[in-house]
């Protein structure tokens, strides 16, 4: 018969789970084989009983757990019950010295007495006891507050079947649906049928039903969830629903950042799928920065990842013709691109962090002031004085009139389905734009204006990847409130723009002393493109051509990270 005992020591107590638990059950598949099994509230220590010494232990921390279930055997006249805990701790990889999420099954059966009901009642405290502890041991980054999504958490996920290679689906039954039922989260799994259909979706869905919108597919899915949820008449509390992303398309930037900020060995592949399944299954939930786009024909988007102009944005939409092979598809666009480099004209400004602080310590030290840049939405703009000019260094310089050149490239399916901003839409279009003024005026004085005009590319960018093996900017944080302006000048040779894209694979790009790579740190910035033709992309979207403006947004939606 097995023994169980427990601690009932009240300081060991949190959150309704008692220390310690302790019990001796035997093997599911043989009755001779025993173990005692010890629950504390960070680990599940399992001891093989036998008569010879120095008995094998076993330590899993349950940081590594995701669920635990209880259940009779499959055998009517078996009075024994059942739990099996699922965890997912790192291990070697197979052929490699790097580490990887690997799964686990523990299972245990309880005979205490012949009445099955009671054994399945010890096996129930077993599994709830492992599961209210796994959920405290959820791995956390430092200085970050974080919630708890509910238990159970209802859960839509959005699957787009045609990204990347065409196998989310099939990657999201393989890698994603088991671990998602062994950490008891329900969900309703939604294909996507063209465009915008996520968008609409969430434009119009009683968010009341669900706790959670989670997407399989690449970061253009995300964008469309992320803009629909802004477009509804209650975005300030849609946009607080937790999202979450599961990779399932080529370039899969947001999924591998939020593999870096749990501070996980590097992933790539389905390896970074199950590190994000298992993050989605812990149910953490930070904050997640926004950034808010303005077009020049007034239409606005909401963007989390970035805003490119140049050689990215080009390898990233010429790229697409490689789509079938995946991610290496960027490396072969890279290439392509490096064969024939362009060189763009524009003008670049931006409102630099230092700059961004003086002026909001100036206005919390004078509450009645009015804010001194209004929002691109006002009905009445205020324009800049004509003694007004904006700041000048070594490297930059004074900002000229505004361009009007908005032509599109005809080869790229661009982003319309983003409504104009107008006076009835005030609603969907907050939340306000204070730094930023109308495109049709100069930059504020505050303001850096970069004094080249001839650029390679220009890439503003709000985490750490740009893609699974691309990483763009080591110390950003999903949620740090800062928009990462990295520019390239004109005069860069070749080799060494491939030897800056080729360091970036190990985020070593920056401390490269490239002469023509500028990195600043930024809350709003302007582009201006000059040259007749190019490309810009928001999330990897191509969207109008011409000048646009940006501001972050900190903290302004949630996301499941760890």
């Amino acid at each position: 018969m097995e023994k169980h005992a427990s601690d009932p020591d009240p300081s060991r107590q949190r959150n309704g789970f008692v220390g310690v638990l302790y019990g001796e059950f035997t093997d599911t598949l043989n009755d001779s084989v025993r173990y005692s099994v010890s629950l504390t509230e960070s680990a599940l220590t399992i001891q093989r009983i036998s008569s010879s010494p120095g008995r094998s232990q076993v330590v899993f921390n349950l940081t590594d757990c995701v669920g635990c279930r209880a259940y009779r055997g499959a055998d009517g006249a078996d009075v024994g019950a059942f739990f099996t805990a699922y965890f997912y701790p790192f291990k070697r990889r197979w052929m490699s010295a790097g580490l990887t999420r690997q799964r686990v099954e523990q299972c245990f059966r309880v005979a205490l007495v012949q009445d099955p009901l009671v054994n399945l009642r010890e096996a129930e405290r077993w599994a709830r006891a492992i599961r209210d502890a796994s959920g405290l041991q959820a791995p956390r980054r430092d200085g970050v507050a974080y919630a708890e999504l509910r238990r159970p958490c209802r859960t839509m996920i959005l699957v787009n079947p045609h990204s990347g290679r065409g196998q989310a689906l099939q990657l999201f039954t393989d890698h994603v649906q088991g671990m998602l039922t062994e950490a008891s989260v329900p969900y309703t799994l939604v294909i996507t049928e063209h465009q915008n259909h996520a968008r609409e979706l969430v434009r119009k869905a009683d968010l009341s039903q669900w706790d959670a919108l989670v997407i399989m597919s690449g970061d253009g899915l995300l964008f469309e969830v992320i803009n629909g949820l802004m477009e509804r008449e209650d975005w300030q509390q849609a946009i607080q629903t937790p999202l979450g992303i599961l990779p399932g398309g080529s370039g899969n930037a947001l999924a591998a950042s939020i593999h870096h900020y749990s501070q996980s060995p590097p992933a790539w592949n389905e390896e970074l799928l199950l590190s994000c399944g298992f993050i989605l299954c812990k149910g953490l939930v930070g904050p997640l920065d926004l950034v808010s786009v303005h077009l020049a024909s007034r239409q606005r988007l909401f963007s989390f990842l970035s805003l490119a102009w140049g050689f990215v944005a080009d390898v990233d939409i010429e790229s697409e013709r490689y789509r079938h092979v995946g991610a290496i598809r960027f490396l072969m666009g890279t290439l392509v691109r490096l064969a024939t480099l362009r060189v763009y004209q524009g003008r670049l400004a931006y409102l630099p962090v230092k700059e961004a602080q003086r002026l909001q310590r100036g206005s919390s030290n004078n509450p009645s002031s009015t804010p001194q840049h209004p929002s691109l939405c006002s009905t009445l703009p205020c324009r800049l004085g004509p003694n007004s000019s904006p700041k000048q260094s070594s490297r930059h310089g004074r900002v000229g009139t505004n361009l009007n050149q908005h032509s599109i490239s005809n080869s790229n399916n661009v982003i319309t389905d983003t409504r104009p901003e107008t006076q009835s839409d005030r609603k969907t279009t907050s939340p306000a734009d204070l730094l930023l003024p109308g495109l049709d005026q100069r930059v504020p004085e505050s303001w850096t204006v970069v004094k080249e005009e001839d650029f390679v590319l220009v890439l503003a960018i709000y985490q750490s990847h740009l893609a699974e093996d691309l990483w763009a900017v080591p110390g950003a944080a999903a949620d740090d409130g800062l928009i990462h302006l990295l520019y390239v000048t004109a005069g860069i040779s070749r080799p060494a723009l491939l030897r800056l894209f080729l360091a970036m694979e190990k985020g070593a790009h920056l401390a490269c002393g490239c002469p023509h790579l500028v990195y600043e740190k930024v809350r709003a910035l302007r582009l201006e493109p000059a040259s007749p033709q190019g490309v810009i992309t928001v999330d990897g979207e191509v969207v109008e051509y011409g000048p646009v403006q940006a501001q972050v947004h900190p903290g302004l939606a949630r996301l499941i990270s760890g």
